[in-house]
């Protein structure tokens, strides 16, 4: 449902919400390794989270990748979706068709809006403050 990058963008996001509230900045070498990344395309992802204001990106020797702690909770997966992939999962065709809407419908159309519906709700309603802490508890993991 998402593209490979926003997995990526998500898994990466969690990872460096747990990291920030441990105190912790982390390189772009131990995201990618933690996620299962390769670090190129790691590095694509986290430049479109730090445009889009999810992740800070700090210079230097003691540099890395954070999010600002009173952050974390506002932050709310649709914004991570949109930074990445823009609006395509509300519009796109669940089957992939080029050309599909309401007046020349794929066979999966108009059951496909209830689920995407649904999907845009659980989006905007989780934050990344109670997925990191997920991880934090054992709860929920980002590595099988």
């Amino acid at each position: 449902m998402f593209s490979k990058a926003c997995e990526y963008g998500i898994k990466a996001a969690i990872f460096i919400a747990l990291k920030s509230y441990q105190g912790e900045r982390v390189s772009l070498k131990d995201i990618a390794a933690k996620i299962d990344s390769p670090e190129a395309f790691t590095a694509k992802i986290l430049q479109k989270l730090a445009k889009n204001d999810i992740v800070d990106s700090i210079k230097g020797a003691a540099g890395g990748f954070e999010i600002e702690k009173h952050k974390i909770a506002s932050i709310q997966l649709a914004k991570i979706v949109d930074a990445i992939d823009g609006d395509s999962i509300y519009i796109g065709c669940g089957l992939g068709l080029n050309k599909c809407s309401e007046d020349h419908p794929c066979p999966v159309h108009h059951k496909f809006a209830s689920v995407r519906e649904e999907l845009k709700k659980m989006l905007e309603s989780t934050n990344l403050e109670e997925l990191a802490l997920g991880i934090k508890s054992g709860a929920s993991y980002l590595k099988t």
